[in-house]
């Protein structure tokens, strides 16, 4: 494929992520499910050209910012705070997952070797940070239930890629210690973090030194990639080095650069996971497509059978581990069972059926070697490589389908202990602002009617948290709701006012950006910001 067929492969691709991502939101389903079907149907069409996707370039280009920004908005308080259940699942759960994979489909498969096996299962144990990320969030699953998967997702692929990597080297060269995989295991982990703190604190100062915001962003979108390319040269963890860097920067990021870089930022950001999240699912359709080529038509429905064999065991595993994960510790631990009860069984229930497979499992199930040491074809690799594939797409596909009739079913909804927190931080900011202007008010610069401006603003702030406590008549959400299309209307004319002085010549557009962008940071500010203009506005404003 020349250069320009890539390039206009890309434009398609991207044109697909967008409307199947529109259908997605239309149809309110998850958009990964819809982008893998959708995938898998473009994969079907004729003359359409294969797309070969190198695991190496998977892994590179996909996985260190989407690892550096699903842990960058991970909270590190809740994170520590589920430390106990994210890593029995991270650990615990992945080896579990591996070893009953490898043993169903060692006695599924006649002549599939024990390190086959193996490799197959740390392929398929670890749910996607990815997957988890984009379907819960959607969602709104209990924010408990979203920081232990989130969590789970963010660690389990090291844990995954260590038992790969040693099933691999066993496969390869016959030969398998598992002294030497525990101690890679702990090494890899401990090289990864330090070397994803260590770029991460390097980032942090230069992003002080620098005033740009252009080049601030371009040092977050450059650091995870820094960290990954560090990580895998020391035979470091890259997953957990991308994980430590997001946690570290998100931590110092709010004194480091200024406000309009992180608004910038955070778009870009948005932007970029958005269209990557779409690329690999949709790419995840193509290759099940690209690969009833690559197996002997006389056994397409043998290891059909096989991968619904296996991805029921990992779901089925999965299931009973959560709630055992759960209800054990507290058993042993009367303390932890009277400090943190044991969570109801819905939740759990939801945990153990989310468990989606996605990108990491794409790209290691492609990463299989070709041959082996001594130059034979590696075994079953075709057949590894169509089992794993099925396994992400039917994680995906039925449980993720399944999960917003689940979630309705067995009534679990969004918590509100984040509205609780947030409002205490609103209360306890504007009492700060106060104090300080207290503490400024008697020096020289401040003008006085300015300072009783502000004092009466963040004192308006107040008597609005208050009410939000009380069952007020004047604050009910319906008035809430009335008051945001009010302010919403009252933008609306301002801009409207100011496109209608850009069109007549009375402004000039530069005029009008910076009119516009004033706007635009108001309407975020009152809660309006993702609201366009009404086709009602648009006909008075022409009128």
């Amino acid at each position: 494929m020349s250069s320009l067929q890539q390039l206009e492969t890309v434009i398609l691709l991207l044109m697909a992520v967008l409307a199947l991502t529109t259908i997605a939101r239309k149809l309110v389903i998850p958009y990964p499910i819809l982008l893998v079907i959708g995938g898998l149907a473009l994969g079907f069409i004729p003359g359409l050209p294969t797309i070969h996707l190198e695991p190496d370039l998977v892994f590179l280009v996909f996985l260190p910012p989407i690892l550096w920004a699903a842990a960058y908005f991970t909270s590190w308080r809740d994170f520590r705070a589920n430390l106990r259940p994210i890593t029995l699942h991270a650990v615990g759960l992945v080896l579990v997952t591996t070893a009953a994979v490898a043993v169903v489909a060692h006695a599924a498969l006649p002549g599939l070797g024990w390190a086959g096996a193996i490799a197959l299962g740390a392929i398929v144990s670890p749910p996607d940070a990815v997957s988890a990320t984009a379907i819960g969030k959607q969602l709104h699953l209990p924010h408990r239930v979203l920081t232990i998967l989130e969590g789970e997702s963010l660690v389990n692929d090291a844990t995954a890629l260590v038992l790969y990597r040693a099933a691999i080297a066993a496969a390869v060269s016959g030969a398998f210690v598992l002294s030497d995989t525990l101690l890679a295991f702990v090494l890899a982990g401990a090289v990864g973090i330090a070397i994803g703190l260590t770029v991460s604190f390097v980032s942090r100062w230069i992003l002080v030194l620098v005033k740009d915001s252009f080049s601030e962003i371009a040092i977050t979108l450059l650091a995870p990639y820094i960290a990954w390319v560090l990580a895998e040269q020391a035979h470091g963890s890259a997953v957990l080095a991308c994980v430590a860097g997001g946690f570290y920067l998100r931590r110092h990021l709010s004194t480091a650069v200024a406000p309009s870089t992180r608004i910038q930022a955070r778009a870009v950001w948005e932007f970029l996971v958005f269209v990557l999240n779409g690329v690999i699912f949709i790419l995840i359709g193509l290759q099940l497509g690209a690969l009833r080529d690559a197996v002997p038509s006389g056994e397409l429905n043998v290891l059909i059978l096989v991968g619904a064999l296996v991805s029921v065991t990992a779901i089925v595993v999965r299931l009973v581990w959560v709630p055992a994960a759960a209800w054990v510790p507290r058993l042993v631990s009367p303390r932890l069972r009277a400090h943190d009860p044991i969570p109801p069984w819905s939740n759990l229930f939801i945990i153990g059926w989310a468990g989606m497979r996605g990108i990491v499992s794409l790209a290691s199930a492609m990463a299989l070697p070709l041959t082996t040491a001594a130059g034979t074809p590696f075994p079953f690799r075709a057949e590894i490589i169509l089992i794993a594939f099925m396994v992400i797409f039917v994680t995906l596909v039925l449980q993720g389908l399944s999960l917003p009739l689940l979630i309705r079913a067995l009534k679990v909804r969004e918590d509100r202990g984040h509205t609780d927190e947030e409002r205490q931080a609103r209360e306890q900011a504007a009492s700060a602002a106060l104090a300080r202007l207290d503490d400024i008010a008697s020096e020289n610069w401040p003008v006085p009617e300015q300072i009783e401006r502000m004092r009466d603003h963040y004192r308006s702030r107040l008597r609005r948290s208050a009410l939000s406590q009380t069952v007020d008549p004047e604050w009910t959400p319906e008035a809430a709701e009335a008051f945001r299309r009010l302010r919403h209307e009252t933008l609306t004319a301002e801009r409207l006012t100011a496109i209608r002085f850009r069109n007549e010549g009375v402004i000039s557009d530069e005029v009008l950006h910076r009119l516009e962008h004033e706007l635009d940071v108001e309407a975020l500010r009152a809660g309006v910001g993702e609201l366009r203009v009404s086709s009602e506005n648009r006909t008075r404003k022409n009128h």
